[in-house]
């Protein structure tokens, strides 16, 4: 039977192929779970979240995704594993967009027009940065990250929060078309997905629900992929917490909170199969997020969601005078938007 010992040298392998290919991705794979509707908590009207659009309006935001992992040594230098390398690898960006309607069907279904205001990107390899872009600085006009700015694409925009298609992006990726790390960064936040992804609210119900009262629980399933740590799904509860009048505006709060999901868990393993190394592992992990809505305006006023899971194994076989090491793993993910004005 092999020891913990050579659990930690098979782990301490993997931890530079993590650390050096960057943090793992996500999936935005997610899936509408019905559930029975809650009884409400109190006999108040029904509320639609739901996004309204009015063709000429336009909405400033800013969008935040950060990723990122890490792994640290806990003990003695004695119990360390031998050419162990520690630290945080991860990227964060931000982007400041305006949304202009320009039509909008008998769906309520909208064509919008994004424009990129404004940008920051960050990317660190074990505890170095090694680009950082902020299109408000000087020094920085000359990134190809900064041709990002006043470029613009057209999405189709659903009531539910979701981004029925990319319409054209055409002209802003023209616009960068270069073979350095920059460019490359600035064309991935060009590509279908991306796009989806930044305008997509996966707090909001989905298409098919009905309006709903205050104690009202919905689901969704999403799953993460953790590289050589495996595939996690979660199952994200939304609940509708409360309705309040601020200023002549009903205003809604959800709060999500998300447990492993057992009816994905299955077909992960079949997709997947089961990682070697996350079995080495004990693991903790929580998914949260909240999102507060204008009714009257039919606009979102802020959405985030943040997991942090780590996975951490400790050293049985140390010593008997040698306090025990422990190899500690973790990774975040935060994606969140609110409205500027």
């Amino acid at each position: 039977m092999k020891s913990t010992r050579v659990c930690y040298l098979a782990a301490s392998f993997a931890i530079g192929l993590l650390l050096i290919g960057g943090c793992a991705r996500q999936t935005r794979k997610t899936q509408q779970v019905p559930t029975a509707p809650a009884q409400p908590a109190q006999e108040e009207p029904a509320v639609d979240l739901v996004l309204k659009f009015t063709p000429g309006n336009s909405t400033t935001y800013r969008v935040a995704r950060e990723s990122d992992r890490g792994v640290e040594w806990e003990g003695s230098a004695e119990t360390k594993p031998k050419g162990f390398t520690g630290g945080h690898t991860g990227n964060r960006m931000e982007m400041t967009f305006t949304q202009r309607i320009n039509s909008v069907d008998n769906k309520g279904t909208a064509a919008a027009k994004i424009t990129i205001t404004a940008l920051k990107y960050l990317i660190r390899v074990k505890n170095k940065v090694t680009l950082d872009f902020d299109s408000s600085r000087q020094q920085d006009v000359n990134s190809p990250l900064s041709e990002l700015i006043g470029q613009s694409y057209t999405v189709e925009l659903t009531p539910n929060g979701g981004v029925a298609k990319v319409i054209d992006a055409s002209e802003a990726r023209a616009a960068v078309k270069g073979a350095t790390t920059a460019d490359k960064i600035a064309a991935n936040l060009l590509t279908n997905d991306a796009i989806k992804n930044r305008h997509t609210i996966s707090a909001l119900p989905g298409a098919d629900d009905e309006p709903v009262h205050v104690g009202q629980t919905w689901s969704k399933v999403e799953n993460f992929a953790f590289d050589l740590m495996g595939a996690k799904s979660y199952e994200k509860r939304y609940t509708l917490e409360e309705v309040r009048d601020v200023r002549d505006h009903r205003i809604a709060v959800v709060k999500m909170n998300a447990v492993p999901s057992a009816a994905k868990a299955k077909e992960l393993y079949k997709e997947q199969g089961t990682s070697p190394f996350a079995q080495m592992f004990d693991s903790t992990e929580t998914l949260t997020g909240e999102l507060t809505m204008d009714l009257t305006a039919g606009k979102v006023n802020e959405c985030h969601e943040q997991l942090l899971i780590e996975w951490f194994i400790v050293d049985t076989n140390a010593k008997s005078n040698v306090r025990p090491g422990a190899l500690r793993m973790s990774a975040a993910r935060l994606a969140g938007i609110e409205r500027v004005d």
